[in-house]
């Protein structure tokens, strides 16, 4: 059988071969059509725009945070300062890869849930998806260490040394100086977009204090770089740059010795002291106590110790010589004489007879006197230098109803009563003046006799803050020139002028006769604060003690605070200027639930008062030695009497030594004579 045999159709194939190839051609050639054409598109007709997007992914615009001024007392001593700190921040616009990279830190370093709530927090308000986040402040050596060692892991984490806000003395100034804390979403919504411009790159803000107040010249103006980063965000170099403009520096009237001073002799018992310029108004310590860290606000306080803070039974948070309002007591006595003076109710010499009590007419109502409980009867004969000396109820009870309301409040304005002082930081809190209209507003009710005599002595109604007070007393001082209070002495180079918000024109003797009254407060036999204040006094001062009811007592009944919880026991108080011939420093405190405004707020002022006139300061934490006793004060003394009795010797011999050449004269002349007989 013969096989078929097949043969190879070459012509098929080479035709087939062919079209494979025309089709192959065909494709390619609409290949590189299509390249050419996109290559045309992007190169040429929307160059342009490409390029731009493309430059914009390569090169960013990242602000430069400016660097925010400095804060200093008078004597040029840091009170609030820019410390370097290395802060972990992290770049990441992928949900999934943040994720991983957090819990690849959390495996290096210490990252706390109140962490990563400030960052995600801070997420949602970056501008830009690639902007740094941060994550981690104030990061250790060691942290820094492990982080580096494992950089080629942590795409879009980054390093960077910046300065953050420090506060070297601590509580000392919290209140004053205030914090910066991290710009919140409120405070993000509040901005305006050159306000949004000129934050973008700082992480802080004012949010107390000076640091709020003069927050537009302490933060300075933003700068600006263009940078060239990586897929990833990640920063490659830097192109060029615009440097920020530094914040201004602030120079305060303020005196750090004499801050500590106050907190020396305030012991750690709550309340506040506040000391003014009296030529100028400027506040020379401003204390409340308890005072706080304002260090744990500055990069984000924590929930445990914001909750300590908050719940403590002091309230350190609480600014008591701006919002604290108290019954001033006793300390406005000196302007309810001076009213009587003023409007010719009184005179210096009118006196009344005071049976330790008094009572309105046609009243049963029987208002006693502090004496009445002391000795079981009044002051005796009484005119205002003795009222003032020896805080007479009596006697300014008598007054104020003689006088009445409608003087006695309009004229308590004239000292700051009731008002805001202005000072310069937020928050001040402006007391209670009352006057009819007040009562009717806030009370709806009527003003009555028996409101005029608690007013009279500084009860009832009446409340003011120790701010307020030290303006009084400052007001006195200046015989009736009432000076707006002012921490900033100087922004940069610009002095800020002392402003004068009202002056009081009273003839000159009613100002000398507040003065005797209150010199006598302090130096007088029979004065409430003679025992506290006077002891190895080197000037003379004058000074009014105050007691703030903080419970009412029952109609018969008598005060034990034995028997009182301490924190219902009353609040001392106690104001005061010197020297009493040409004042130059006043001073007001207050101590809470301390009872004797002349035996434990008096010493406190005189110690303030000392340093700033004799430079007699204390340290915070030592003892603080009776008053007079002070080591200085010793020395001094010794010298003076080493001095004195050194020129007593010279003294001596000289008139020996005249007596001696007086002798030899004479007996040269005797002899002459003798002579020439």
């Amino acid at each position: 059988m013969q096989e078929n045999q097949h043969f190879k159709d070459h012509q098929r194939e080479a035709k087939l071969f062919r079209n494979r190839v025309l089709v192959m051609a065909t494709f390619m050639l609409l290949l590189v059509c299509t390249l050419v054409y996109r290559y045309y598109d992007l190169q040429i007709v929307n160059y342009e725009e490409y390029a731009t997007q493309s430059e914009r992914n390569r090169v960013h615009v990242q602000p430069v945070p400016p660097t925010r001024g400095l804060i200093f007392d008078r004597n040029n001593e840091l009170l609030a300062d820019n410390k370097a700190s290395f802060t972990l921040s992290v770049v990441s616009a992928d949900a999934t890869e943040l994720n991983n990279t957090i819990e690849l830190l959390k495996t290096l370093i210490e990252i706390t849930p109140s962490d990563l709530g400030k960052f995600y927090k801070a997420q949602k308000q970056r501008r830009h998806k690639l902007d740094p986040v941060p994550l981690r402040y104030r990061l250790t050596e060691d942290e820094i260490a492990r982080l580096a060692v494992n950089q080629h892991l942590l795409e879009g984490v980054e390093v960077n040394a910046e300065l953050v806000r420090n506060y070297p003395h601590m509580d000392m100034f919290a209140h004053v100086i205030g914090y910066t804390g991290r710009i919140s979403e409120k405070d993000m919504n509040s901005f305006t977009p050159e306000q949004l411009q000129r934050y973008s790159g700082t992480h802080a803000i004012g949010k107390s204090g000076i640091e709020s107040s003069y927050e537009n010249v302490l933060l300075g103006q933003v700068g600006s770089q263009n940078v060239e980063t990586n897929a990833r965000g990640r920063v490659m170099r830097v192109l060029d740059r615009i440097d920020s403009a530094q914040g201004s520096d602030l120079h305060l009237y303020l005196d750090t010795r004499l801050q500590e001073t106050a907190v020396a002799a305030m012991q750690g018992r709550r309340g506040a002291v506040v000391a003014i310029d009296v030529k100028t108004g400027g506040v020379l310590a401003a204390v409340s106590n308890p005072g706080f860290d304002p260090n744990l606000f500055v990069t984000g306080i924590g929930y445990r110790d914001y909750k300590n803070l908050n719940d403590d039974i002091d309230t350190p948070l609480f600014n008591r010589f701006l919002q604290a309002q108290y019954p001033p007591g006793s300390t406005i006595k000196p302007v309810i004489g001076l009213a009587g003076l003023y409007h010719g109710v009184t005179d210096v010499d009118r006196a009344i007879s005071d049976p330790g009590f008094f009572t309105l007419p046609g009243s049963s109502r029987i208002y006693r006197d502090w004496s009445l409980a002391k000795t079981g009867g009044g002051h005796g004969r009484v005119n205002l230098k003795v009222g003032i000396s020896q805080s007479c109820d009596t006697y300014f009870w008598d007054l104020g109803t003689r006088m009445g309301i409608d003087k006695m409040s309009a004229f308590g304005t004239h000292f700051g009563l009731g008002l805001a002082t202005g000072i310069d930081v937020p928050s001040e809190r402006k007391g209670i003046w009352p006057s009819r209209e007040w009562k009717r507003a806030a009370k709806g009710q009527a003003w009555y006799p028996g409101d005029t005599v608690n007013m009279s002595i500084g009860q009832g109604f009446v409340l003011a803050t120790p701010l307020q007070l030290a303006v009084v007393a400052s007001t006195i001082a200046n015989r009736g020139v009432r000076y707006r209070p002012q921490f900033v002495q100087r922004i940069g180079d610009k002095v800020h002028e002392p402003i004068i918000e009202e002056t009081l024109d009273a003839k000159t003797e009613y100002w000398d006769a507040i003065f005797e009254g209150m010199a006598e407060v302090v130096h007088g036999p029979r004065g409430t604060a003679n025992r506290y204040m006077s002891p190895g006094a080197e000037y003379r001062m004058a000074g009014k003690s105050g007691t703030a009811q903080v419970v009412g007592i029952a109609q018969n009944a008598k005060y034990k605070s034995e028997l009182l919880k301490e924190r219902h026991r009353d609040h001392a108080l106690f104001i005061a200027f010197a020297p009493l011939e040409d004042p130059k420093i006043a001073v007001a405190v207050m101590v809470e639930n301390a009872e004797g405004g002349s035996s434990k707020a008096a010493p406190v002022a005189r110690w303030v008062m000392d340093a700033y006139l004799l430079g007699y300061y204390l340290k915070p934490g030592e003892p603080v030695p009776p008053l007079g006793f002070h080591p200085a004060a010793i020395i001094k003394r010794a010298n003076n009497y080493i001095a004195e009795r050194k020129a007593a010797r010279e003294a001596k011999a000289a008139e020996e030594a005249a007596k001696l050449a007086g002798s030899s004269a004479s007996s040269v002349s005797t002899s002459s004579a003798g002579a020439s007989q």
